[in-house]
C-alpha cells in the first residue's frame, strides 16, 4: 500500500484542479454578459395580477400552464412571487395567446435596445430634403439654421 505521495499521482491531482477551477471560472462569466433572446420575442411591462392572470402594457393575458419566467441572473422565478410589482420583461407568445416565455430584465439589458429593433433607413423621399437643418453638435456654425428677425 503506497502513502506517500508520488510525483505522477501529484501532477495529475493539480492538472484536474486546474481544470475543474477553469470550467467554474468560464461559467460565472458566462453569466455576466448579456443575454440571447429568440428573434420572435416582444418587449413590455408585466404586472402579475393573480397567476395565472397578468398585465401586459395595459392589457390582460394569461400565463400558460408551462411557463418559464427568469429572472435577471437567468434562474426562474414562480410568478406568485412577482404579485402586484411592475417587471420590464421581454416575452413570447404562443399561437393560442398565451404567454410561455418571460424574461425579466436587468437595467443594462432595458437600456440596450434588441438587434432589430432600431431604426434603419437606406433611402431618402424628397420630402426629407424640405426639412429644415438641425444642429447635431457637428454642424458648423454658419450652416446652422437661422431664425427669422421679429
Amino acid at each position: 500500500m503506497q502513502r506517500c505521495w508520488s510525483l505522477r499521482s501529484f501532477a495529475a491531482t493539480a492538472c484536474l484542479l486546474v481544470a475543474s477551477l477553469l470550467v467554474a471560472l468560464t461559467g460565472a462569466h458566462a453569466q455576466d454578459g448579456m443575454r440571447q433572446f429568440p428573434p420572435a420575442v416582444k418587449r413590455g411591462v408585466m404586472t402579475v395580477i393573480a397567476p395565472p392572470q397578468i398585465m401586459i402594457n395595459g392589457s390582460a393575458m394569461r400565463l400558460s400552464p408551462g411557463v418559464r419566467i427568469r429572472g435577471p441572473n437567468n434562474l426562474l422565478v414562480m410568478s406568485a412571487a412577482l404579485v402586484g410589482r411592475p417587471y420590464a420583461v421581454n416575452y413570447l407568445v404562443e399561437p393560442q395567446g398565451l404567454v410561455r416565455e418571460v424574461w425579466i430584465l436587468s437595467q443594462a439589458e432595458v437600456d440596450a435596445l434588441p438587434k432589430g429593433w432600431d431604426t434603419v433607413i437606406n433611402f431618402q423621399f424628397a420630402s426629407d430634403a424640405d426639412k429644415p437643418k438641425v444642429d447635431d453638435g457637428k454642424t458648423p456654425f454658419n450652416q446652422l439654421p437661422k431664425f427669422p428677425k421679429q
